[in-house]
């Protein structure tokens, strides 16, 4: 065993409780994040918030890994809640309780310490992620300058997720030949949670600006090779390499503070963006919920911010 957990695009050393349980503890723990969660963002969260805990229990006295009672549980939660939004010390939680739940099955521990702890209380109805009006949008993809294969490359990959309602995972996900033309008509085809498939035809500006991409870069030769890139040093080409969701969240900070607009906006806004935009213009909440592979409406409804509008204009009906 090599005591370290691949967990996407970070290790993770195992944490010393574990293995002080022995080598089939260290060989369950490692099972439990490479033989059981497929996700690598899933993955990556519930093995910090592993080795947080464990680590916290070792430095607070725990002598083992079946000594971890629902004490020590809650008292870490609780500082949790002190830093931590709910929903990030819900998952926290659920991923302590995962594991022990796994550890029991695999007879490493007697019981699971978690099962019994409550986490805090979270109830929303509207998302939080930063909006932009459709004109916002309409600004900063025009303000991409599309001579270079970068802004071909940054107008693409912004409008696949406005015009499709795209997860930035899934969008980063794509090959080359997750593009492809279907009744005449171009169509995008994106692998969303849990392995599903989801292909559904391209808005036609989207339509427009995947075609340049592809055919100005050259890589619609390259189908097998991932759609959307990094670019090479010095050359300023696109390379080989898929483009990673940290730089592409930078490049839309970067991208919307050149085109002048304030809002603080991440990858996820788009999503939002385009789904609020079409439910504005008539579209449906189911439509929406399917375009957006959705599996309940009720997800749908947390991306659908056209009360802000209604909330903005009450505000102004105070008159002093």
């Amino acid at each position: 065993m090599s005591g370290l957990v691949p967990t996407g695009s970070v290790t993770a050393h195992v944490p010393a409780l574990v293995s002080q349980a022995g080598e089939r503890a260290g060989v369950r723990f490692l099972e439990f994040f490479t033989a059981n969660i497929r996700n690598p963002n899933t993955r990556r969260a519930y093995a910090r918030a592993a080795n947080e805990f464990l680590t916290w229990c070792s430095d607070v006295g725990v002598p083992d890994l079946a000594a971890v009672a629902p004490l020590h549980v809650s008292t870490w939660i609780e500082l949790q809640m002190q830093r931590l939004a709910a929903p990030s010390v819900k998952q926290r939680l659920a991923a302590i309780r995962h594991l022990f739940d796994w550890l029991v099955v695999g007879q490493v521990v007697p019981h699971n310490p978690a099962a019994s702890v409550r986490g805090p209380s979270h109830t929303t109805r509207t998302g939080k992620t930063p909006v932009l009006d459709p004109s916002e949008a309409r600004q900063l993809l025009n303000s991409i300058d599309i001579s270079t294969p970068v802004g071909l490359r940054d107008r693409a990959l912004i409008a696949l997720m406005v015009f499709s309602f795209a997860r930035i995972g899934a969008a980063l996900g794509m090959k080359v030949e997750d593009v492809y033309t279907q009744n005449r008509r171009l169509w995008i085809r994106l692998r969303e949670k849990g392995g599903k498939q989801h292909a559904m035809p391209c808005h036609h500006l989207l339509e427009e600006y995947l075609h340049a991409y592809l055919v100005e870069t050259g890589i619609e030769d390259d189908p097998k090779g991932p759609l959307f890139r990094t670019i090479s040093r010095g050359t300023g080409q696109l390379s080989a390499t898929a483009l990673p969701q940290a730089n592409a969240h930078a490049m839309v900070r970067r991208r919307a503070l050149a085109a002048g607009i304030k809002t603080l906006i991440g990858n996820h806004t788009f999503r939002a963006t385009g789904i609020t935009a079409y439910l504005k213009n008539g579209g449906t909440l189911e439509n929406a919920a399917a375009m957006a592979n959705h599996a309940s409406t009720r997800t749908t409804q947390l991306y659908d911010r056209r009360r802000d509008e209604i909330n903005l204009d009450e505000v102004e009906r105070v008159h002093l």
